[in-house]
């Protein structure tokens, strides 16, 4: 029976890879770098995994280092894994294109991200694994929290069987940092997953002086190729492997997966290839252009490498004219990106399986989402109209204007599909201020006490602490798959009075949200004391505006500059999420849970904090205003005379 719990990418593919790794080499990289840490804290709590061993963990001083213990412990027959991205990625490439070459498993947990070139950048695309699919190594790409943990499952059985090593792949941030519900894969799924044959055949082919053999020799022309050659026969029985893994997985678990999964009608006639999260956007938009009477679909691509063009090709409905294929990086100088190229070519080869001739079907590739960037239906609509020309436009870009080299697609920036969610929050805090922390709590609260789906993602720039933050959390009760910013919010909350006069918070407010302002001024003196735009927004989206003075009561129950309890509390006694007492139960107990290991002390001044917020948090009836400051507003606007 499995369990369902509130994590994000990064724990859940962690949790694997500490229940089946002996060893786990680590060096702390953003955003994977949870993931090690994960690891970290639970052998040191004395954690066991699957086989009743507490795992050791090792920190090395760089990704290379890492790396190579991994590659080493391999070597002598351990269970072995570890955690990168980005530049730590590359670093590793010496020692992955050994351990592929010598056809050693393991599974290394990717939360992909950008590569710097002209600019660093933390943030989540597919460049660094692009850049390695070259090592031999097979790729599994999951798309959410939950396949982040059972892809890492399936890739770690598949290597154990194969012996080809696998990358275990999702997008950096998107889902290595969006918390979710998963149903965590219990000890006994994981054992029989685990086939213990193909661990002893590990074991045995360790270097051990009571069992010698040569390995890591030099080769001259008259071998080598013919040894890399002989390899062939392992690449091809891995997506074999992979797909009775597959099968064993959903038998255990009822979640059922594919190689190459197709999504839509059987008569579809436009259809987009993706890999990672931006599917769940592509989802929800086939879905509503589908309910008004198109026909499209996608298909999702798990298995990249080896990229298998039979299994891939007849994943597609036989209908499919037109075909656009996304690719999250970009190959500068390259005839297309690496996914793109990989359909053209699967379809050149294999297109007679389609039922069609090379010249019938249309195929164009774009670039989508680097570094982060925006991904939303509005776009994917765009990808879907652009696919209704004649001639579509290929090698595009979308989500920028370019108005340099021109690859970019127009689309409606109105557009948007946020509404069918139950509720949409925006929740703007300062870096290390306790925003972040209380929003993971209340998720975690509403997902464990309701039926609801949940979802949490949080904007940092690259500063974080001291910097803004953005919390966007969803409830409802669909399924989420929503993987991009909440553009149409129903609770807004302002956590620092001063951002009101920095940011456009209520751009994103939909007409009747309930606004939250934590405020340093008296109800009677707040109205004037906002700036002239926000009293229009307020009174034109007929915002419901809720203000405390969080300072003041973090004050007065010592609670310092902490007010995110105090926000935390409003947030539950005005949204309606919970009933208003049973959410403040379930604070106080989220609270033992966070701070009873600081002491009684520090848990009875959050307890006085939340009970002091409801006396302190007020209603503005702004209507005595809304008169003259509608006058105000005209006024102000005319032109002179």
């Amino acid at each position: 029976m499995s369990t369902v719990k509130i994590m994000d990418g990064n724990e859940a593919a962690a949790y694997i890879a500490y229940k089946t790794s002996e060893v786990c080499a680590i060096y702390p990289i953003t955003p994977s770098s949870t993931m090690g840490e994960f690891c970290d804290e639970w052998s040191a709590a004395g954690k066991k995994n699957v086989f009743g061993e507490i795992p050791k963990i090792i920190e090395m001083q760089s990704e290379g280092g890492a790396a190579g213990a991994v590659h080493g412990a391999l070597q002598g027959g351990a269970l072995s894994s570890t955690f990168t991205c980005s530049q730590g990625l590359l670093l590793m490439i010496p020692n992955m294109y050994k351990i592929a070459g010598e056809l050693t498993p393991t599974v290394f947990q990717i939360a992909a991200r950008a590569l710097a070139t002209h600019a660093l950048s933390i943030f989540g695309d597919h460049s660094d694994v692009m850049a390695v699919r070259q090592t031999g190594w097979a790729n599994l790409f999951g798309r959410n929290a939950q396949e982040a943990m059972d892809m890492a499952l399936i890739a770690q059985a598949s290597t154990f069987r194969s012996r080809i090593p696998f990358l275990n792949v999702f997008d950096g941030f998107r889902t290595s940092h969006e918390l979710m519900k998963v149903n965590v894969i219990d000890d006994d799924t994981i054992l029989k997953m685990l086939d213990e044959n193909d661990i002893l055949a590990h074991r045995q082919r360790s270097m051990s002086p009571e069992n010698p053999s040569i390995r890591g020799t030099a080769q001259n022309p008259d071998v080598f190729f013919q040894s890399r050659e002989a390899g062939n026969k392992f690449y091809l029985n891995v997506p074999i492997v992979v797909s009775q893994m597959m099968k064993k997985f959903g038998e255990l678990t009822g979640r059922n997966y594919k190689l190459y999964e197709y999504y839509g009608p059987q008569d579809a006639d436009r259809v987009i290839v993706i890999m990672g999260s931006g599917s769940g956007t592509v989802e929800e938009t086939m879905q509503y252009l589908n309910a008004k009477g198109e026909k499209v679909g996608y298909v999702y691509v798990r298995l990249f490498r080896p990229f298998v063009a039979k299994d891939f090709v007849n994943a597609f409905p036989k209908s499919v004219k037109k075909i656009a294929v996304l690719d999250r990086c970009k190959e500068p100088g390259s005839v297309g990106e690496p996914l793109y190229m990989d359909v053209v070519n699967a379809i050149s080869e294999r297109s007679s399986e389609l039922g069609i001739t090379n010249s019938e079907l249309k195929i164009i590739g774009g670039r989508y989402g680097l570094a982060s960037k925006e991904f939303n239906p509005a776009m994917v609509k765009a990808v879907y109209d652009e696919l209704k020309n004649d001639v579509p436009k290929n090698h595009f870009t979308i989500g920028i204007d370019d108005d340099v080299t021109h690859t970019s697609l127009e689309y409606d920036k109105q557009f948007s599909l946020d509404k069918q969610h139950l509720f949409r929050g925006l929740f703007f805090g300062l870096g290390a201020d306790g925003t972040v922390s209380a929003n993971k709590n209340s998720i975690k609260i509403i997902g464990d006490t309701t039926d609801n789906f949940v979802q949490g993602y949080f904007v940092y720039d690259s500063k974080k602490s001291g910097s803004l933050t953005v919390s966007h959390l969803r409830f409802g009760k669909n399924p989420i798959r929503s993987t991009y910013l909440v553009n149409s919010a129903n609770f807004i909350a302002v956590h620092q009075f001063n951002f009101i006069n920095k940011y456009d918070v209520l751009k994103n407010a939909e007409e009747g949200a309930t606004f939250l302002l934590n405020s340093p001024f008296s109800t009677n003196d707040i109205w004037d004391k906002i700036p002239k735009h926000v009293q229009e927004e307020i009174i034109a989206k007929k915002l419901k505006f809720f203000v405390i003075n969080a300072t003041k009561v973090a004050n007065e129950t010592g609670m310092g500059s902490r007010v995110n309890t105090i926000l935390q509390t409003c947030f539950f006694a005005i949204s309606g999420i919970l009933p208003k007492d049973e959410a403040i139960l379930k604070i106080k107990d989220a609270i033992k849970k966070s701070y009873s290991a600081k002491g009684d002390k520090v848990v009875l001044k959050n307890f006085e904090a939340v009970d002091k917020t409801l006396e302190n948090l007020f209603e503005i009836d702004y209507s005595k205003y809304k008169v003259a400051t509608l006058f105000l507003l005209k006024f102000i606007s005319q032109p002179d005379n």
